[in-house]
């Protein structure tokens, strides 16, 4: 496996955006590309999808699945994507920098009194004694790519406990979670609907909670091409209704429980179409009620969060030192929080 050290800087993603960006389509039934991944914080997007909000919207939406954030970003720049959540990378802020995408909202964020997401660490690591963040001195971090949210949270943990970590880079989900489970990291972070599973395995431990390092962390966030933006700004709200509508539907039935068990065992249903396909619902169920963690009502985005984020990249060399926080972010769509 490749060393990473924390200031060695990912790849521009340059060539992402000599392709060119999505083209318009028709007036009603817009034919458009989600970006998602199988992670329960993406409920938003699945919710929306089935219970027609989308279409409702005017927008024929074709779900499409990736395994990381930066594959993704590209995605949006190339076109072959109109829209995502997912978390902030460098290589999204780089294609931002090239002006070929935008933030336009926020989708999962930390908040106090709600699970987030944890610091994990291997049996063997656990066995020898590393029972929380500040003892992995020193010690591997796993991540997908430099630049990943795995790479900030990891770094921001390391820099208030004054310690140093190895990270690791092995491109898929996946791929960290089985260095993980065979000891070949000692330590990595991740949302609840994967740490908890993990951790009742035995092969895992849990040894901290990354609310405790980023109290508000905007974990991911909605974005577009630069062009959409833009250009397409009906088609742009017309999504975020859709989606708002599916994040709505989340909350009351995860987070307010508001249509009881009941409530929760539809959400899960319809959930488990997207999320751990390949276990039995009854196996599947517990690790998708593990990962509630409340979506942004509105896809309200926390401008401090996005920021702090931005600042840490360009501390790390990841990204250019004079990229403003308005070449990232485009706050006209909906509520914002901080600055």
């Amino acid at each position: 496996m490749t060393l990473f050290t924390r200031r060695q800087a990912i790849a521009t993603l340059g060539a992402a955006t000599a392709v060119g960006l999505a083209a318009p389509a028709l007036a009603q039934n817009r034919k458009i590309t989600l970006g998602a991944l199988r992670f329960t914080s993406h409920a938003g997007s699945f919710v929306g999808f089935e219970r027609d909000y989308f279409k409702e919207a005017g927008l024929d939406v074709e779900l499409r699945f990736f395994e990381a954030a930066q594959p993704m970003a590209v995605a949006i720049a190339s076109g072959d994507v109109d829209y995502a959540i997912t978390a902030i990378s460098g290589g999204l802020v780089s294609l931002a920098q090239k002006g070929a995408v935008k933030v336009i909202g926020g989708g999962l964020q930390e908040e106090q009194g709600i699970d987030g997401q944890k610091f994990l660490v291997s049996d063997a690591a656990y066995q020898a004694g590393i029972t929380a963040p500040g003892m992995l001195d020193g010690k591997s971090f796993g991540m997908t790519q430099a630049g990943s949210s795995f790479h900030y949270m990891g770094s921001k943990m390391a820099a208030a406990e004054g310690i140093d970590l190895k990270f690791k880079p092995l491109q898929k989900v996946g791929a960290v979670i089985g260095a993980l489970k065979s000891g070949q990291i000692d330590a990595w972070s991740i949302v609840p609907h994967i740490a908890k599973p993990l951790a009742g395995s035995g092969a895992v431990h849990i040894i901290g909670d990354v609310a405790t390092y980023l109290p508000d962390y905007q974990v991911t966030t909605v974005f577009t091409s630069t062009k959409n933006a833009t250009d397409e700004q009906e088609m742009t709200k017309n999504f975020l209704a859709g989606y708002s509508k599916g994040v709505a539907d989340y909350n009351a039935a995860m987070i307010a429980k508001e249509g009881g068990d009941a409530g929760v065992d539809e959400m899960v249903d319809l959930i488990h179409k997207y999320v751990y396909t390949d276990r039995p619902r009854d196996k599947a169920a517990p690790s998708i009620i593990n990962g509630t963690m409340r979506l942004n009502e509105g896809a309200k985005l926390n401008v401090a969060s996005v920021r702090d984020q931005l600042e840490w990249f360009q501390s790390e060399g990841l990204v250019d030192a004079d990229i403003t926080l308005e070449t990232l972010i485009d706050t006209s769509y909906v509520e914002t929080a901080g600055s």
